[in-house]
């Protein structure tokens, strides 16, 4: 019977857990239990998101020691090449597309679009016309 108590049950492991990120970018380091480098981030289909260093971000583990990857989204494949940690840039088919800046600016793409508060188009001031 002493057998018995010399054998324990395995600890069971998360198959996710939250994180903070320790390198911002793309390809993020985070620390859950340890820290781990260069893991994709991964989004819903048309959402991109460069997490900034110190965000608490959600990690997901998959097979059965927590070594393979699992599909959560649409891979980050367009981000725009300026784009910074924090900034967010939504896009859907053709040219779709809002660019949250951390600068405040907001980018508009696509075919009608309806604007409340002032517009800039091409870095000047809209006027309308008062023909």
């Amino acid at each position: 019977m002493w057998l018995s108590r010399q054998i324990k049950p395995a600890v069971p492991t998360a198959d996710a857990d939250l994180g903070m990120t320790t390198i911002a970018g793309d390809s993020v380091g985070v620390i859950t239990r340890g820290e781990v480098r260069a893991l994709p981030v991964y989004g819903p289909g048309g959402y991109v998101w460069l997490p900034e260093s110190g965000s608490t971000v959600l990690v997901i583990k998959g097979g059965p020691g927590g070594e393979e990857q699992c599909v959560a989204g649409q891979r980050l494949a367009q981000a725009p090449e300026d784009m910074a940690p924090g900034e967010v840039y939504l896009f859907g088919p053709g040219e779709n597309s809002v660019y949250l800046r951390s600068d405040g600016t907001i980018e508009l793409r696509g075919g009608a679009v309806e604007i409340w508060g002032s517009l800039t188009i091409n870095g000047e001031p809209y006027k309308p016309c008062r023909c």
